[in-house]
């Protein structure tokens, strides 16, 4: 029996990763298609850890901790699996003490790590200790995502030429209270560039740009939005826009082929779990359908944990790599249109 340790209880652990595990822990007399991948029995409940003390207020059927130490005396390492939670910044930390303390089995949240220094550290951590590290990246298990791959398979609309991704929607509130999160490079943009990189294969920087949040409250740098441009190897080109200041949200992606195009949109928030796909194109058609893929993606990790190999982390790596490559791409062109502080002589040396 496998035991759920979530790990910061934000946005994502408290809002998205605990009711996702209350799902899957449903009774046999629960929702129908529930199952309980961890526990062939009732389970102990989960139990967090966060240091906060209003981190566990107001949830019930959780054991909260305020640290890692504390939590460890009421788990087994050995049969836990790790949702980490926090933020990127402090990921290479995070992951670096559940090592030491003898967890192994660790589910972390998209990016891995926020730059190439930290991936570093992780892939060593990863090796010395043996971890099997799996990476929230529930877009690649989405019902939406899955039809994608198969029009490009099977070539009904010609050959994918171009895919086009925008991750729109307002974040003032976290961006100017929460400082996990560096840039806007690190919140929405790692879910669509790795279904970029499934979809159309390896592929490097052609350009990328950011900018500052957009409000009357002074922000910190990099956090209003954030786009990149990639040429795959396959000789598609792709794009991802995202807008942290924005009115309305979006999350949407479209695939440009040879004879037509696919917009998918997915669930916005865990508050409606259903997609969209709309084809134009020699079959055009609009379909909607349920795709609550972070569950499914919780639910196949479970089962890897148990039975399985250790997940493949290069894909996540590639990820990585190339935020990081964005950044300091924009890093450049900030330096390049900086003025120089410093005073020049005139041609007479006055």
């Amino acid at each position: 029996m496998l035991q759920p340790l979530v790990v910061g209880l934000g946005r994502s652990g408290r809002g998205l990763h605990l009711p996702v595990l209350a799902r899957l822990a449903a009774p046999p007399d629960g929702p129908p298609g529930a199952v309980r991948p961890y526990a062939t029995r009732p389970f102990a409940a989960p139990v967090a850890c966060d240091p906060r003390p209003e981190a566990g207020r107001g949830l019930t059927g959780v054991r909260v901790t305020r640290s890692l130490a504390e939590a460890a005396r009421l788990v087994c390492p050995e049969s836990t699996v790790v949702h980490v939670c926090t933020p990127p910044a402090q990921r290479a930390a995070v992951l670096t003490e559940l090592a030491e303390r003898g967890f192994t089995r660790l589910l972390v949240e998209k990016p891995l790590a926020s730059g190439r220094a930290e991936l570093a550290r992780i892939v060593r951590l990863r090796r010395l200790h043996r971890l099997d590290v799996r990476v929230v990246a529930h877009w690649l298990e989405a019902e939406l995502t899955a039809r994608l791959r198969a029009l490009v398979r099977e070539g009904e609309l010609g050959r994918l030429t171009g895919i086009t991704a925008l991750q729109h929607k307002p974040r003032f509130l976290r961006s100017l209270t929460d400082t996990g999160h560096p840039t806007a490079f690190d919140v929405e943009v790692p879910h669509a560039l790795g279904v970029l990189l499934d979809l159309a294969g390896p592929a490097e920087l052609t350009g990328a740009h950011w900018r500052d949040l957009r409000c009357e409250e002074p922000a910190p740098a990099h956090l209003g939005g954030a786009g990149l441009t990639l040429l795959h190897r396959s000789g598609v080109r792709s794009r991802i826009a995202s807008d942290l200041d924005s009115p309305v949200r979006q999350r949407s992606i479209t695939l440009h082929f040879e004879h037509g195009s696919a917009t998918g949109h997915y669930p916005l928030s865990e508050h409606d779990d259903h997609a969209q796909l709309v084809i134009s194109g020699a079959r055009p058609g609009h379909q909607v359908f349920r795709d609550d893929a972070l569950t499914a993606f919780v639910r196949r990790a479970y089962r890897g944990f148990a039975d399985g190999p250790r997940a493949d982390l290069e894909p996540h790596c590639a990820v990585v790599r190339l935020l990081s490559d964005a950044k300091d791409h924009c890093r450049a062109a900030d330096r390049a249109r900086a003025p120089d502080p410093t005073p020049h002589e005139d041609a007479h040396g006055s």
